[in-house]
This record gives structure tokens, C-alpha cells and sequence, in this order.
């Protein structure tokens, strides 16, 4: 890790201040910086955040020999090659290498490069327009914004009340991401994106699965056919899924991990991962100088500008709009150029899709599970789509009937869904899954935040033999419907 920055004894003025050096954070600092408004970011952990260490790219550097392996089984001529396990090491090799062995040298590098001041050290609010840093050594730096302070701060993860739980030394998301060796057994508590990714990659990196879900599905937030997809391949990968299923009590006995359910049943493992839900950094932030309550998720208005405080912006989970790294640096981007056209004394675009609006937060929020089908998504789902009071219709194709998904693999598995609004003609919300589908949201994106009329959709022409041509097996049945 960087040494910490020479500390400060008087206020430090700077016209914006960044608490968090996630992603988030810096482009939040790299948009301010780019205006010439000058910028200090506030970080006590390691700048990248979350996403760069036990997130995002080691959960996906885990998952990606777990799904080469898959599609190369799906290939006859290659199939006869990869029937043997995963060399465990030499994937969680792989992993630390892009996590740079869980040290921010270079993130640092590319931050100090964009002009902005790193001081390391827990950062918080002690009144309005102030953040006072206080650093490993317990040097506090005070910092004061001419403009904006920006609470890039993210999310942690929310582990239940239960009954031995310290005892048991919980894995959560960062000791799934980061663990040195797959454990022998592991159950997983959870049906949410962090669950069956985590499920689906230490299942085939060596670890006997248990998942325990408390709903009746997986992947509660997509459409239902998506979970129901996902659990059917967990299952035949060897890992046990139990739905209806809550955990009453756990405790560790000589080493092992016990786990009591509500349904009487009782389960060894080595470890155990909760994955249960997220909470707000905001309980050590000093958000009660400013009135606002500690621990709590703060509300922001389009431009991610908090409730009732002109001068403070709430960019990324911390918001609660939509927990997801890509979701995040747009905000940052929206929130960056909100800030400086507000420094400038000029008036915010406030329309929808407009420069200073996150709209997409709304409307347009795309989402890829990278299990074995992976799962994609966005948009609204059929059901939120009716909830919102829109007048739809679903139209489903099964994506084993497209060319490219026969090529792609043999016995391939999935399924596409388009919720059309039958007022506006345009494309609410699209989900598919299957094999290689996280490389083709992308178009459903465009297609959604951009409100493309379904009749020029006809004219987006897919290239033949490829996946894509769902769309236009998408339009035809909706055409025919």
C-alpha cells in the first residue's frame, strides 16, 4: 500500500472532496479534476474499492475457467479434453493476479496521474462542507469544499442475527472472492447474484455445494425462468439446493461448521457464505453533524445531489438506486458533471435522459450473473412492468432455435424474453439466459435506454450465425403474437 500523504494541521480547502476510492469515487474525482476543479479523494481501505479486490474482477476471475470449461464441454472434438478437474491453484493464481496481489499501487498511480490529492485514512462529515480525515497514524487532516463533497462510501455485507454466528467466522463476499483454497464443504446461504455465482464457482473448483435459499427461487429480481435455469444446472453440477429453507442456528464444533435449519435438518461444512443482503457505509461517516441518521442509505434526487443538503452528493450503493459497479461509475459520471456545471454557476439539465439526470437508474439498468447459463438482463420484468401500470405483452423464444446457440454448443440451454409496451412500441425490459448471453445485453441496453420503436428494430439487421439473432426471433413472435 502507498505511504500516507504528509497530514495537515489547518483546514485544507478544495472545491470538491471524495469520500471513497472505489470506482465510483475516482470517476467522480476524474470528471471534477477534468473541469480544473480541484479535488481531494479520502480513502481507508485500498483505492479501487470493492469491486477491484474482492468484487467484481476476482469473483469473475474465479468464474471464467468455470465457464470455459462448460462451453468446451458442449464441443465434441474438444469435449474428450477437459473431463478432468479445474487446477484450483492455478485459477486462484490467475485470481490474485487481478486483484495485483490485493495491493493499489497502480490504482494509486492512475489516480494521482488525474490531478487529484489522496489522503489516506478514515474519512468523516464533522459539519457542513467539512470532512475531517483521520489517518493510520491518528493525524486527523480537516478538509472543506468550496462546492461539493461527494459520499462514495459503497456497501458492506449484512449478515443476519443468528444465534453462534461470531463464533463461526462467516464467510461473506470479500472470504469467497479471496480464500486461498477451496474448501471441502461449503454451504451457501443466499439465492441473489453473490450466492450462485459463488455456488456455481467454488462448486467447480473442488467444494461440495450446499445452497440454502429462504424463497422458492433463485434470483429473485429477474425474470423466473432465470433461476429456474440457473438451479437446474447448479443441481446437475453436484451442488445441493434447498429452497424454503431458513438457517435457525449455526455454530462450529472442532472445526466444523454446523448449520441448524427451521426444517430440522442439520449440516456439516468447512465453511459457510452469507450471502444475505448489503448495508450502507454510512454508520461511522458523521452523518448526525449534518441531521441525517448514521447507517442509513441516502436519498438523492436525479442528480445524485442528497435530500435537503445543496453541497452533498450520495454516489453508488450508498444510494440504495442500484447496487451494481457499472450503475455506479454512470452515476459518477452524472453526478461529476452535475457538480461542475453547478460550480460554474450554470442551470442543471434536469429532463429525462438529460446530461445532469441518471435516468438509466430508473429505466435502463442492465445486469449479467456469470453462472453456468449465465443469466442477463434489462429493464423491467414482465411483472414490474405491469406493476408500473405500463399496458405489456411478453414474448419468449427458446434460444436453442437461433443458428449461433446450436454452433455455440451442443444440447445448448436458454431462453430469451422482450416486454414490449403496447402504447409506445417500444422495448420495456429483456432478459435472457444461456450460454455466452452477458456479451449480448448490451444491444437489449441500447435498445431500452434509447426507446428504439420495435419497427426500426426490424432494420437492425443481426449477423447470421451468431446468438443475436434472438432479436429477430424476439420480433417475429412478437410480430405473430
Amino acid at each position: 500500500m502507498t505511504e500516507t500523504r504528509t497530514t495537515h494541521t489547518e483546514a485544507t480547502a478544495y472545491d470538491v472532496v471524495v469520500i471513497g476510492a472505489g470506482p465510483v469515487g475516482e470517476n467522480v474525482a476524474d470528471r471534477t479534476r477534468a473541469a480544473g476543479l480541484s479535488t481531494a479523494v479520502v480513502e481507508s481501505e485500498l483505492v479501487g474499492g470493492e469491486c477491484s479486490y474482492w468484487a467484481c474482477m476476482p469473483s469473475k476471475a474465479l468464474l471464467r475457467p468455470v465457464l470455459a470449461r462448460a462451453d468446451a464441454r458442449r464441443l465434441p472434438g474438444l469435449s474428450a479434453s477437459v473431463q478432468g478437474p479445474l487446477d484450483t491453484a492455478a485459477v486462484l493464481a490467475r485470481r490474485d493476479s487481478f486483484t495485483s496481489g490485493w495491493k493499489d499501487d497502480g490504482q494509486v498511480q492512475w489516480l494521482e496521474g488525474t490531478g487529484a490529492d489522496l489522503y489516506r485514512g478514515r474519512g468523516r462529515l464533522s459539519g457542513p462542507r467539512t470532512v475531517t480525515v483521520t489517518g493510520p497514524d491518528g493525524r486527523e487532516s480537516v478538509l472543506t469544499a468550496r462546492h461539493a463533497v461527494a459520499v462514495c462510501t459503497g456497501s458492506r455485507a449484512q449478515l443476519p442475527d443468528l444465534p453462534g454466528l461470531d463464533e463461526v467466522r462467516p464467510w461473506t463476499s470479500r472470504e469467497a472472492t479471496s480464500a486461498r483454497s477451496a474448501p471441502g464443504r461449503l454451504v451457501v446461504v443466499g439465492g441473489g447474484v453473490v450466492a450462485t455465482e459463488m455456488a456455481c464457482a467454488w462448486q467447480a473448483l473442488g467444494s461440495h455445494v450446499t445452497v440454502l435459499v429462504r424463497g422458492d427461487g433463485l434470483l429473485g429480481r429477474m425474470e423466473p425462468f432465470a433461476g429456474e435455469l440457473v438451479a437446474e444446472a447448479l443441481t446437475e453440477a453436484g451442488a445441493d439446493l434447498r429452497t424454503g429453507t431458513s438457517v435457525k442456528a449455526v455454530s462450529r464444533e472442532n472445526g466444523t461448521v454446523v448449520v441448524l435449519t427451521d426444517t430440522g435438518d442439520r449440516i456439516e461444512a468447512d465453511e459457510i457464505l452469507f450471502a444475505t443482503g448489503r448495508a450502507p457505509r454510512t454508520d461511522d461517516l458523521g452523518l448526525e453533524t449534518i441531521g441525517l441518521e448514521p447507517g442509513s442509505w441516502l436519498d438523492v434526487d436525479d442528480s445524485l445531489r442528497v435530500t435537503g443538503h445543496d453541497w452533498l452528493y450520495a454516489v453508488g450503493d450508498v444510494n440504495h438506486r442500484a447496487l451494481l459497479t457499472h450503475q455506479g461509475k454512470y452515476q459518477a459520471r452524472i453526478a461529476g458533471a452535475a457538480i461542475v456545471t453547478r460550480a460554474a454557476g450554470e442551470p442543471v439539465r434536469t429532463e429525462r435522459w438529460g446530461a445532469h439526470t441518471a435516468t438509466a437508474d430508473h429505466a435502463a439498468v442492465p445486469q449479467v450473473v456469470f453462472t453456468d447459463p449465465e443469466a442477463a438482463s434489462v429493464g423491467l420484468t414482465l411483472a414490474e412492468a405491469e406493476q408500473a401500470g405500463h399496458r405489456v405483452r411478453a414474448v419468449d423464444v427458446d434460444l436453442s432455435s437461433v443458428a449461433g446457440a446450436s454452433l455455440y454448443g451442443d444440447g445448448y440451454r436458454g431462453r430469451a424474453r422482450m416486454v414490449v409496451d403496447l402504447e409506445d412500441e417500444i422495448v420495456r425490459g429483456v432478459t435472457l439466459v444461456g450460454p455466452g448471453v452477458g456479451e449480448l445485453i448490451h444491444a437489449a441496453t441500447v435498445a431500452v435506454a434509447g426507446r428504439v420503436p420495435v419497427g426500426r428494430l426490424w432494420h437492425a439487421v443481426p449477423s447470421y450465425p451468431t446468438i443475436s439473432e434472438v432479436w429477430l426471433r424476439l420480433l417475429e413472435a412478437y410480430r405473430d403474437a
